[in-house]
C-alpha cells in the first residue's frame, strides 16, 4: 500500500483538478486521498455535476474515455465521496488528512470492492450506474442521504 503525507494527498488532488496527475497514481488510494482532500477543502467540487466533470475531464486529459464501459463511473464515484466525507467527518478538524487517510484504507473502504456489500455486481457494473446514480440493491449505505 501507498503510504500518503499530507503533501502527498494535496498533490493528487490538485494534480487531478490541473490534469498533471500521472495515470498510474489513481489508484483506489489515490481516489480516496483526492476525495478526502476535496471534502476539506474544496467542498464546492464535490456536488455530484462539479465532481462529474471534474473526473470526466481529468480522464480525458490522460487519455482515459469515458464511456458505457470505462471511465468515470456515477454511482461509485459518488458513494465513495459521500463515503469519504462520512469518514472525515468523524475526525475533529485540526486532524491531518494523512492521519484520515491511512485509518479510511485500514477500513472497510479501503477494499476496493467494498461497494459490492450494497450493490450486486450487476447492478453496479451497469451503464445505468456508471452514468447516473443507482440506489444500491443489496443494503443501504449507512451513511447515505437520498438524491
Amino acid at each position: 500500500m501507498h503510504i500518503f503525507d499530507d503533501a502527498a494527498i494535496e498533490r493528487v488532488a490538485l494534480g487531478v483538478i490541473d490534469h498533471t496527475l500521472p495515470k498510474s497514481e489513481w489508484t483506489h488510494a489515490g481516489h480516496f486521498a483526492a476525495a478526502l482532500w476535496l471534502c476539506r477543502h474544496r467542498c464546492e467540487l464535490t456536488e455530484a455535476d462539479e465532481i462529474r466533470t471534474l473526473i470526466s475531464r481529468y480522464n480525458e486529459a490522460t487519455k482515459t474515455a469515458n464511456t458505457d464501459t470505462g471511465g468515470y463511473h456515477h454511482t461509485i464515484t459518488l458513494a465513495s465521496m459521500r463515503g469519504a466525507a462520512d469518514y472525515l467527518a468523524s475526525y475533529p478538524e485540526d486532524v491531518p488528512l494523512h492521519v484520515v487517510h491511512s485509518a479510511l484504507m485500514a477500513s472497510r473502504y479501503g477494499r476496493p470492492d467494498w461497494l459490492l456489500t450494497y450493490w450486486s455486481r450487476e447492478v453496479l457494473f451497469s451503464v445505468a450506474a456508471r452514468r447516473g446514480w443507482i440506489e444500491p440493491d443489496l443494503a443501504p449505505l449507512p451513511f447515505w442521504k437520498p438524491l
